[in-house]
């Protein structure tokens, strides 16, 4: 598995990272863990959490059973050293998560007291912002997004204070790195600028959601991310499984996702199976597997870090891992950009 650098950390990690977010909801503790042992196995050393998992659905009486879940796997596997672990601060409007209360300094210290319990670790390598208290375009919201609201004083104390917190934090020997999640190019030169003018850590990674079908970054996020080494932790890179090809037609398969969130988080439409099956029909003249197909194209990109994928069973998961195996000739990548062009912007 190829490693790449975390921004200017350091820290290698694998060009694929296990997502955990169904573990807890989608899949229980004992399959969370075999998940785990056999990523590990193909080469993968990246795990990515969030305080707020599981995510399918969301409730209050499962907040924090993935991150337990892992916790659980370290404490029984003892190879918390194998691993480079990300997690996540909810942002604001979570209500059963510290009432729904904005990021602030102090609740990034009472969110790691959590998260480093549950995960029964003493650090954790990369510690992000799950999205910015100013809102953001991402989640579908960019057809309608008005940043004219936003105060440039409040967010730069903000940021300073967030900062300040995480330099404690990274004092302390608690966290390592610190990434954002669903964040902007204007936001992410924010943190640059004010790390370094000194204050607290530099922005390691961005995680947004990207795929063939959501390539939003690729404007001037890709710009900012080649030139200021914060590399992209892309999210989402099959759709949220609509790329795999399973719901074509119609299908529904017991047990997925799209039986729990109807619409995939607003993925779901006419435009969206007509830009997958343009894909599928790549795959098919190259005899590639279309979710390695996708996993794959994701590492072509040069502002890419990791591509975040997850996975229910572990037949999902060897198909996924499979990608790190396939390169992607010329001719592939050709017929992918006039898929794309066919099929901009299909969600």
């Amino acid at each position: 598995m190829q490693k790449r650098p975390l921004g200017r950390t350091g820290i290698d990690v694998s060009a694929l990272c296990l997502g955990s977010m169904t573990w807890g909801a989608q899949n229980t503790e004992a399959e969370g863990h075999a998940q785990i042992d056999r990523a590990l196995a193909a080469g993968v050393n990246f795990i990515d959490t969030a305080e707020m998992y599981p995510t399918a659905p969301v409730t209050p009486e499962t907040q924090g059973r993935t991150e337990e879940i892992i916790g659980t796997w370290f404490a029984r596997s003892g190879q918390r050293d194998k691993v480079i672990l990300a997690t996540k601060i909810v942002g604001a409007g979570t209500a059963h998560i510290r009432g729904g209360a904005p990021i602030t300094g102090a609740a990034i210290t009472e969110a790691i007291d959590g998260s480093l319990r549950r995960l029964q670790t003493d650090y954790i390598d990369l510690y992000q912002l799950h999205w910015p208290n100013r809102g953001s375009y991402m989640f579908r919201q960019n057809w309608t997004y008005d940043p004219s609201g936003q105060n440039r004083e409040e967010t730069r104390a903000h940021m300073l204070e967030v900062l300040d917190a995480l330099g404690r934090e990274v004092d302390r020997g608690r966290i390592r790195a610190f990434g954002l999640s669903n964040e902007s190019a204007w936001g992410t030169a924010q943190w640059l600028r004010l790390s370094e003018a000194g204050h607290g850590p530099r922005v390691a990674s961005i995680q947004n959601e990207y795929s063939l079908m959501c390539r939003l970054y690729d404007t001037d996020l890709a710009e900012l991310s080649v030139n200021e080494d914060v590399g992209l932790l892309a999210f989402s890179p099959l759709a949220a499984g609509l790329l795999s090809g399973k719901y074509q037609g119609g299908a529904l398969p017991e047990g997925s996702r799209m039986t729990i969130n109807t619409d995939l988080g607003g993925r779901k439409g006419p435009r969206a199976f007509a830009a997958v099956e343009a894909y599928l029909r790549v795959a098919q003249k190259h005899g590639l597997d279309p979710v390695q197909m996708a996993l794959a194209w994701c590492l072509t990109r040069p502002f890419l870090c990791s591509a975040i994928f997850g996975a229910t069973s572990l037949a999902q998961l060897d198909r996924a891992l499979g990608a790190a195996e396939v390169t992607l000739g010329d001719e592939v990548l050709a017929d992918i950009d006039a898929a794309h062009r066919a099929h901009p912007m299909p969600y």
